[in-house]
């Protein structure tokens, strides 16, 4: 009996403890190499669509044979809490709003199109607002050279 509950996941985790055990108090590892440890995955949450629940209650429901929700538990997997659990959210009227998509909802086309424009807009007005910085600059260096060139030419001096 001891060995049968030792194969599940519980077994997994009592394995891999005696052994991460024996590693740290210091032996040595078989042939000086160094083993990797096994890994064991974490087991994972099971999650069940909100069809599959109503179908699994209608099934419920529909038993009236002894023994048929255990056979029907038996058969899907699942615990007595499930049950109670999915129909409380039926009768809370969960179920209907666990069948929607998740996440967020799909952009409509125009709002893509207008948040692009709105992009290429901003770009577009910051490059226009350096080019107007370019053509200021352009404008005070050639009135700095015209004073420059007149005032040359006003003593009549070529500068060498």
């Amino acid at each position: 009996m001891r060995e049968h509950s030792r194969n599940g996941v519980a077994g997994r985790f009592a394995e891999r403890a005696v052994g991460e055990r024996s590693e740290s108090a210091g032996g040595s590892p078989v042939g000086g190499v160094a083993a990797e440890p096994e890994l064991v995955e974490r087991p994972s949450r099971r999650r069940f669509a909100a069809e599959y629940k109503l179908r699994v209650l209608r099934e419920w429901e529909a038993c009236s044979a002894p023994g048929a929700v255990g056979a029907l538990l038996r058969r899907e997997g699942l615990y007595t809490s499930h049950l109670s659990a999915w129909r409380q959210q039926r009768d809370a009227g969960a179920l209907e709003g666990l069948g929607r998509a998740r996440g967020r909802k799909p952009a409509d086309r125009r709002e893509l199109e207008n948040e692009e424009l709105r992009r290429r807009n901003a770009r577009l007005e910051a490059e226009l607002a350096k080019a107007r910085k370019v053509i200021e600059i352009q404008g005070n260096v050639s009135a700095l050279l015209e004073q420059m060139l007149g005032t040359r030419g006003e003593d009549g001096s070529t500068g060498q």
